[in-house]
C-alpha cells in the first residue's frame, strides 16, 4: 500500500512539473521534469522493453501473449512490465483471470518510429557509401 501511494505521489509530482512545461515552451524545463524524461529514456534503453512496446503497438496483449511474440519468459517479461508501468509508458487492466498491457503514451509509437527511421536511414546511407 506504501509503494502505490509513494507512486501516486510522484506521479502527481511529474503531472504538475510537466504540465508546468507545456505551457513555457521557449524555456528550458525545470530540473523535476528533466528528470522524469531522463527515465523514460532510461526506460527505453532496453532492447527486451523495446520488443514488448513493439508488441503493443497492435493493440492490448497479455503477458502470455507478448512473450509468445517476443520470446521472453513470463517472469523476464512481467519485470520489464512493471518498469515501463512505473514509468507510465504502459497502462495494465484486469481482464477476467488476465492482465492486459497496453500504451499508455500515444506519441512512444512516433518516437520509436522516428528514432528506426533515422536509424535505418543512417543504414542505408553507410551501404551506399560503401563499394560494392
Amino acid at each position: 500500500m506504501r509503494r502505490r501511494r509513494r507512486l501516486g505521489v510522484r506521479r502527481a509530482r511529474a503531472a504538475r512539473a510537466l504540465s508546468m512545461t507545456r505551457g513555457a515552451a521557449k524555456s528550458s524545463l525545470p530540473r523535476e521534469a528533466l528528470e522524469i524524461i531522463a527515465q523514460r529514456f532510461r526506460a527505453l534503453g532496453d532492447a527486451t522493453r523495446l520488443a514488448l512496446l513493439q508488441a503493443l503497438f497492435d493493440g492490448d496483449r497479455t503477458v502470455q501473449e507478448l512473450c509468445a511474440l517476443t520470446g521472453s519468459s513470463q517472469a523476464n517479461a512481467s519485470k520489464h512490465l512493471a518498469l515501463l508501468l512505473e514509468r507510465g509508458l504502459v497502462t495494465r487492466r484486469r481482464d477476467g483471470l488476465f492482465v492486459r498491457y497496453g500504451i499508455a503514451d500515444t506519441t512512444l509509437k512516433r518516437l520509436c518510429h522516428l528514432v528506426c527511421g533515422s536509424l535505418a536511414e543512417h543504414h542505408e546511407s553507410l551501404r551506399a557509401s560503401l563499394p560494392s
